[in-house]
């Protein structure tokens, strides 16, 4: 691929379906602007998109400056339509590549289950050493809520559409009246979403979030488990002649804080996570139910054409005594096929499930036992080919979903529970007690069965019923359905035993039991937080009643670490480093208590919030940090990005399966460089640190910088989110910076084209660290170091996307702030990308990911027109006083845009 001058992207032959693609839909969104707007304003949104490409910066800003507000609005609605189709393109394009994989019968494609697997087998890892890898793999993606994430449903639902359609046409059989045919409904389609209004009329509710997530999970993510699985299984029995143990089958798990994330959120509670439970078993039960039915359809053998075990006759006979009526309702001409009874029936039994009633299935396992029933009898019965396929479809997803289809995680602020206990315990001056003396305390409420003492205030009563709540559901939902309980910014032992009393007293522990069925796991969030952890968890586990209570969670505990406040507290390169450390730490602190350990990544859509590279974050982890599991949160575009369509789903899955197996079953051999590389990465991490800091918290003055050179005005009035974009705090000595969220800070950064977060401070620690040790040193580092190589490029990814053109043009509404802050802020950047460009011997940024490269060169012309609207509605909005009026509207539209062209919000 080559770029020309004025941007133009040449696609390289590989890549030409690609270049059609994009040729063809634009155009169809050219027809769709000029029908519904007029020829004038097609002619605005070319000369807007000519001048772009052309890099003519300031015609762009003289042809954009001063347009009526509701033209504005149009123009960014416009470009935020091309991208839409822009970013279906590109993921159908990843399908088309894997299927050419699939279908050539040369070298699999890298990061499949056929390459993770050839590559396993040509190290010598032996079948008994596989089959102990997949009963050990667990990979749970956590799909979470996401304050800034600006997509309807109904605007999701239009794009699966158009990418199903899209898919369709890679079919080289179809006939040119098909083609058109698939051309005009996707019309169809664009005419369609352009019509409907993309912003929601009031702020979302939680549940609102719910369906949001709910939409990846019951469309695609429902439908490509098995897929996964036989994929699986295919594979490892062709190079292994051996067969998946069904342990393996639980290799998939998903999660969701949707409903349970009450950190910082007034809005979710106990209420919401039963709400939230009950529409997932809901839609569940709905999917179970038509696949049953489908089954019953499918499945019409008759009795006496082939044999059928006598627990299938049995079964049908139990079930037809229990609901009669639904026996009645089968016609008397298929009495004679058993399967098709039973499958009715099993309709029957699931609709009282849902109805609650006492002869509906207790549990899941119930349904899987009628399932392998009827396998176990198609298999004995010549049913390999005739039904076995389907059977096993949908026993692979009652497996995998039970009846609760994700658990649920709770969460809250450490911050919440201490003053819950000072009103219960009661203890006015709970919170200010060393963490040691907290730590005896409640150990003895713990260990001798206290009561509280104090009358429980509303905060309290809120607290205890969120504990009561988490009992009901497992009991009617599954003992798997509520996942770990997380507390945010943990600091101390006492920290995860006040969840233990605080569960007590609001009766999850019941009967004889004397510990809580709860996995609690700390939030390591700062870069001071992550560098007690060791010491953190070395206290708790060495606690007598903790390990009692770890004796009954199979001596497994759960920490999460978090990328997002890190990176806001210190900047990429230290937030990175601190948690490479506090990994390696911590696996050592818990491998010497005989703890099994897994981490929970809480990354976000973006390289500044622990996004990027999924796989190389799992080959760079340090030693034992892996051990065949990976739980990690999935949100905002990055679930679209990557559940999105199935096929793009399903290719996310074998990736990251595919890594984990790998980082696992092959581990980095030690290497004697690693002790100086440490050194040299410890005085990168201090420097990177001590820059940042400077800027973003060593001078007051800054944040009215960030204020007026980002929208961050805007994007704090959005109804976009059920929660606040600013943490509450009872300190008094913090910032307004310190107190905002990470996800808006980032992006507001984002939507600025800074991008700040993801590498300020980097490049000076680059230029210490070579001034001290050399070019050469850094290089072999670079090269043979896999923490540093997935720490550059993920920085030059972000380094790649940012223009500093646009910037600029930010920096300027700022007046005098900008003028003080915008050249350090420049020439940091420069710094940043010579040292990028220098370690890894490029011309220029992205050069070795031509992928990458061409989809920012696709992108970029095509937001500047956005982003010089955005500064001139940001310019009115504020000299009117920032009214609610079309002006804001247009901004909304602006932040939605630029957010959908940059494939990145927070």
């Amino acid at each position: 691929m080559t770029v020309t001058a004025s941007r133009e992207v040449e696609f390289a032959p590989k890549d030409a379906p690609l270049r059609d693609d994009v040729r063809t839909l634009g155009a169809i969104v050219g027809d769709v602007l000029r029908e519904q707007c007029g020829d004038a304003f097609f002619e605005l949104v070319e000369r807007a998109r000519h001048a772009a490409i052309a890099s003519a910066d300031d015609e762009l800003h003289a042809l954009v400056r001063g347009l009526p507000t509701r033209d504005a609005e149009t123009l960014i609605r416009a470009f935020a339509t091309y991208f839409e189709v822009v970013n279906l393109a590109e993921r159908i394009h990843r399908i088309r590549r894997r299927r050419d994989y699939l279908r050539a019968a040369a070298a699999p494609q890298e990061g499949s289950l056929q390459a993770t697997v050839a590559q396993l087998a040509g190290a010598g890892v032996t079948s008994q050493q596989t089959a102990a890898l997949l009963r050990r793999l667990r990979i749970e993606p956590v799909f979470t809520a996401h304050p800034t994430e600006a997509t309807r449903r109904t605007i999701l639902e239009k794009e699966q559409l158009i990418g199903r359609l899209l898919v369709e046409r890679l079919d080289p059989s179809r006939t040119p009246d098909e083609e058109r045919a698939a051309l005009a409904r996707i019309r169809e389609e664009v005419a369609i979403g352009w019509q409907t209004d993309p912003t929601p009329s009031g702020r979302p509710t939680v549940m609102d979030e719910l369906e949001n997530v709910l939409f990846y999970l019951t469309d695609v993510v429902y439908r490509i488990v098995p897929p996964f699985y036989e994929e699986l299984e295919q594979t490892v029995r062709k190079t292994y002649d051996i067969a998946v143990p069904p342990p393996a089958r639980a290799v998939l798990r998903f999660g969701s804080w949707v409903g349970g994330d009450m950190d910082g959120n007034p809005n979710v509670g106990a209420d919401t996570l039963r709400a939230a439970f009950a529409r997932q078993r809901e839609l569940l039960l709905a999917r179970y139910r038509q696949e049953t039915a489908d089954l019953a359809r499918r499945l019409s053998q008759s009795g006496t054409r082939t044999g059928v075990s006598d627990a299938v006759r049995k079964r049908v006979a139990t079930y037809g005594a229990q609901f009669p009526q639904a026996l009645a309702a089968i016609p008397q001409r298929y009495h004679d096929m058993p399967y098709r009874v039973l499958f009715g029936l099993v309709a029957a039994r699931l609709d009282a499930t849902r109805r609650d009633e006492p002869n509906g299935y207790a549990t899941a396992t119930e349904l899987e036992r009628d399932l392998g029933m009827v396998i176990a009898s198609l298999r004995i019965h010549r049913g390999e080919h005739a039904g076995l396929f389907a059977v096993q479809r949908l026993l692979r997803r009652v497996e995998t979903f039970g009846f609760h289809m994700v658990t649920i995680d709770v969460r809250q602020h450490a911050q919440v529970h201490r003053a819950v206990l000072a009103t219960l315990l009661p203890d006015a001056d709970w919170s200010a007690k060393a963490p040691a003396e907290r730590v005896v305390r409640l150990r003895r409420v713990l260990e001798q069965g206290e009561q509280p003492a104090g009358s429980p205030d509303e905060q309290a009563a809120r607290t205890l019923e969120v504990f009561k709540a988490i009992a009901d559901c497992r009991a009617r939902f599954g003992p798997e359905a509520v996942g770990p309980y997380i507390i945010s910014m943990a600091q101390g032992a006492d920290d995860v035993l006040a969840v233990l009393v605080l569960a007590r007293w609001g009766g999850l522990v019941s009967g004889d039991r004397k510990h809580a069925p709860l996995d609690v796991a700390p939030l390591f969030e700062t870069v001071a937080d992550l560098e007690h952890a060791p010491s953190v968890m070395g206290a708790l586990l060495a606690d007598s009643y903790y390990r009692a209570h770890l004796a009954e969670r199979e001596m497994h505990q759960v920490v999460m670490i978090g990328y997002s406040d890190s990176n806001k507290d210190a900047g990429i390169g230290a937030a990175r480093w601190a948690l490479q450390r506090a990994q390696a730490a911590l696996v050592e602190t818990i491998e010497r208590a005989g703890i099994d350990l897994t981490f929970f990544h809480g990354r976000g859509g973006t390289v500044s919030r622990g996004g990027g590279r999924i796989t190389s974050a799992i080959l760079s982890a340090p030693a034992g940090s892996v051990r065949g599991r990976l739980r990690v949160t999935e949100q905002g575009e990055a679930i679209n990005a990557k559940y999105g369509l199935r096929g793009i789903a399903m290719r996310t899955l074998e990736q990251t399966v595919s890594a984990v197996a790998l980082a696992t079953a092959l581990p980095r051999r030690a290497d004697p460089r690693e002790t100086a590389w440490t050194r040299i990465m410890d005085e990168i991490g201090r420097d990177s640190r001590e820059a940042y800091r400077a800027l973003v918290y060593g001078d007051p003055r800054f944040v009215e910088y960030f204020h007026r050179a980002t929208p961050i005005d805007v994007i704090q009035r959005m109804e976009i989110g059920s929660r606040p974009v600013s943490r509450q705090s009872d300190e008094p000595q913090t910032g307004e910076i310190e107190r905002l969220r990470a996800i808006p800070w980032v992006f507001a950064w984002t939507q600025s084209r800074h991008l700040l977060p993801g590498w300020y401070g980097l490049g000076t620690a680059l230029d210490r660290a070579a001034e001290r040790h050399g070019t050469a040193a850094l290089g072999e580092m670079l090269r043979d170091w896999p923490f540093l190589r997935a720490l550059i490029d993920d920085v030059e990814m972000v380094l790649g996307t940012a223009d500093f053109s646009i910037a600029a043009r930010y920096a300027s509404l700022a007046g005098e702030f900008g003028t003080q802050y915008f050249p350090v802020i420049d020439a940091e950047f420069d710094r940043t990308v010579a040292q990028v460009l220098a370690l890894k011997h490029e011309k220029a940024l992205l050069d070795s990911d031509p992928a990458l490269q061409r989809s920012i060169l696709l992108r970029n012309p095509y937001v500047d027109p956005m982003s010089l609207l955005q500064i001139d509605l940001l310019q009115r909005w504020r000299t009117a006083g920032r009214p609610d009026d079309d002006v804001f509207r247009a901004l909304t539209a602006s932040v939605r845009g630029i957010a959908q062209g940059l494939q990145s919000t927070g």
